[in-house]
């Protein structure tokens, strides 16, 4: 019989998928400490039903050391076996509990590999990685240096940031300019080569080193593209057949950047291009799920729930759930036409009436609902699931919701 294991969930709330995984840890038998900087009233019921204990700390981001010495006194007697954190901003912060409190996992030197796109990037060279050429800078000097050592067409984004958050594409040194003009709040930014290409994912649950599950994502379009572009509506795809020569090169690459930066247990996405002559470039990776629902992907396409395995891996090192891929899965996103509340919805009734039973989940901002800002949100103002053997026709349903599925807003 196992030892019931005490695990500490910082953000056990938020982002949305966190609750999910807060109760995998609690089914898998663990003590679920939470932490985070809001009242306990914020945290969703699901998150509360899973929880043993929660403890508010407001600067739990903002002063670290203050945040540790709160949660030591909150502990007590109480030891932890794990430190789980699952969201970007909070990667960092979780090594660095560790380290004090003196719990396994990843450390703070590890994590940063995990979080500095350069030092990222500098690591997976060093092991013989195709990585985008790219140049740090921290002043508006410094970037203009950076573009003329890397060249046009290239990217400037965030050196610690996640997603596609702030993040611009630049051809020229007029587009430079304006990226600098937004870009006052970020200290440190990546200024690299752009990949002309198709982006892809390569998600893993690993336990003691070694890569227990794997998935590849594809994004329809590019984040970037879709990230400037109000009208469209966003896809994030799920493979099916991972032998397929189109992403067979991308998941080695994946092994390989999961092997030279020893990460050793829990959850990795990483972002990887294929171009058009068929070379892959890694993107960056995190020591995180995706976000994005896109874990729910995951499990409609394999009937399983990842939110328990990846709990069992990190509890316990072992992955016992059967992985079979009969379908696959896209999620699309929706952005509502106008300002305001949402006034109307159409065409859903012609999307369930087509889609039917290939539909997984449908969850749209209600009617009175304020819209939401797009730029800030990937999930923008609802999203639809849905899943298919075929990889053409579930392409084909996702078009359709994404052309005929419609919000105002007003």
């Amino acid at each position: 019989m196992s030892i019931s294991k005490t695990v500490l969930m910082i953000t056990p709330g938020f982002p949305g998928e966190m609750p999910l995984f807060t109760r995998g840890l609690s089914e898998q038998g663990a003590t679920v400490l939470g932490v985070a900087d809001g009242p306990a009233s914020d945290l969703p019921e699901l998150a509360r039903r899973h929880l043993s204990d929660y403890l508010q700390v407001p600067d739990l981001f903002s002063n670290v050391p203050s945040a540790i010495d709160q949660i030591r006194r909150w502990l007590g007697a109480r030891t932890l076996d794990r430190v789980c954190c699952l969201w970007e901003p909070g990667i960092e912060l979780a090594a660095q509990i560790r380290e004090a409190l003196d719990v396994p996992g990843q450390g703070y030197e590890q994590s940063l590999k995990f979080r500095n796109k350069d030092l990222m990037k500098q690591a997976l060279a060093d092991g013989g990685v195709r990585v985008p050429h790219h140049a740090v800078a921290s002043t508006a000097a410094e970037v203009w240096a950076a573009a003329e050592q890397v060249g046009y067409p290239l990217i400037i984004k965030p050196i610690a940031g996640a997603g596609s958050m702030d993040t611009f594409r630049c051809d020229d040194a007029k587009a430079v300019a304006a990226a600098i003009a937004q870009l006052g709040h970020i200290e440190t930014v990546d200024v690299e080569e752009f990949i002309d290409g198709e982006e892809f994912t390569y998600d893993t649950i690993c336990a003691g080193g070694d890569i227990k599950y794997f998935h590849v994502g594809h994004y329809r379009p590019r984040p970037l593209i879709a990230r400037t572009n109000e009208w469209i509506s966003p896809q994030t795809l799920s493979y099916r057949h991972l032998d397929d020569p189109w992403v067979t090169d991308g998941i080695a690459l994946g092994e390989q950047v999961i092997k030279i930066l020893g990460y050793d247990t829990g959850f990795t996405h990483m972002e990887w291009y294929r171009k058009s002559n068929g070379e892959v470039v890694f993107g960056e990776i995190g020591a995180r799920p995706p976000g994005a629902r896109t874990v729910d992907l995951m499990n409609f396409a394999s009937n399983v729930d990842l939110f328990a395995g990846w709990a069992e891996a990190e509890l316990h090192g072992a992955f016992s759930l059967t992985v079979e891929r009969p379908y696959n899965c896209a999620c699309i996103t929706k952005r509502a036409h106008g300002q305001g509340r949402i006034q109307r919805i159409e065409g859903l009734d012609r999307i369930k009436s087509r889609l039917g039973d290939a539909i997984c989940t449908i969850d749209l901002l209600t009617l009175g609902s304020p819209r939401r800002d797009w730029k800030s949100t990937l999930l923008s103002d609802g999203y639809v699931t849905l899943r298919h053997p075929d990889w053409q026709t579930c392409k084909d349903m996702a078009d359709f919701v994404g052309t005929d599925l419609h919000l105002y807003a007003g």
